[in-house]
């Protein structure tokens, strides 16, 4: 675990030379949903590639980068693309940022992702907040020898989203117009997309959404003691839902569909929440 330290404090360190300023919120972008740094005050980029220990991105839609700027009034660090599960990285891999986040002194995250709708009310465009999670189906990313430099050997995770960011965001929606669902999000670790019987078990289980991403992160911030809110863009209907076929490149096209909506959204949630 030294090891792993040297590389999160050198991966901070690079980030820190970088971008001068001090942020206290980070965001993760799903697929499709990278239109939001076009809204970024004076951006600062850094290439994945250029940051020791950082995995590169593999998937369409993830561009692989880390900007720096101001959204919102405050100074933020937006993740350009993350890192999954399928594309073969080891769990600690997914979530190498988000000690590098901590180390950086990040204490507020904002993670978001593209899902396939569960919940038959919903429809692809629409925007959803994540009220809880269901993982039973990778492995943990707190695995191994805990880091009490971070967090406890076994953490609560009665309130992974917090209630106050998430009363924060109906706010802003509500503000802008924008309909903002609510709802029980659900990972799995693809990279195929799930079965109509998966997504029949899924919705008996209680979730309105479902995805590959999200949750190794919001595990790994909450066990360091960040606060979390999350967001979710449907942008397709799960298997079964209907007759559509899936694809990802449906994903992507909705994802775009709704970026203005969406950094909107965020832009104005940014500007209320408290530090």
């Amino acid at each position: 675990m030294q090891n792993g330290m040297k590389q999160w404090q050198a991966a901070a360190d690079t980030i820190r030379s970088r971008i001068g300023g001090k942020p206290k919120i980070a965001i993760i972008l799903g697929s499709g949903l990278g239109s939001l740094v076009d809204v970024l005050e004076e951006p600062i980029e850094i290439e994945y590639g250029d940051i020791p220990g950082f995995p590169e991105t593999t998937v369409k839609g993830h561009s692989g980068r880390l900007v720096y700027g101001k959204l919102g009034g405050k100074q933020v660090l937006v993740m350009k693309g993350r890192f999954h599960f399928y594309e073969g990285y080891d769990i600690s891999q997914v979530v190498f940022h988000i000690r590098v986040f901590k180390l950086l002194g990040i204490s507020d995250l904002l993670v978001t992702n593209a899902a396939g709708g569960i919940n038959t009310e919903f429809k692809p465009g629409d925007l959803m907040m994540i009220n809880d999670h269901i993982s039973f189906f990778a492995p943990s990313p707190l695995r191994g020898v805990n880091m009490e430099e971070f967090g406890p050997r076994f953490p609560d995770m009665s309130n992974a989203y917090d209630s106050g960011l998430i009363a924060i965001a109906e706010e802003a929606a509500k503000k802008l117009d924008i309909s903002l669902k609510g709802g029980i999000y659900a990972f799995l670790q693809g990279p195929m997309f799930e079965t109509p019987a998966e997504i029949r078990a899924l919705r008996m289980l209680g979730a309105d959404a479902v995805g590959m991403s999200t949750v190794p992160e919001v595990i790994m911030a909450h066990h360091s003691g960040m606060n979390v809110m999350g967001i979710s863009c449907i942008t397709n209907m799960a298997a079964g839902v209907n007759e559509n076929k899936l694809n990802h490149e449906e994903v992507i096209e909705t994802g775009n569909r709704v970026g203005k909506s969406f950094a909107a959204l965020v832009t104005e949630i940014v500007s209320r929440w408290p530090l």
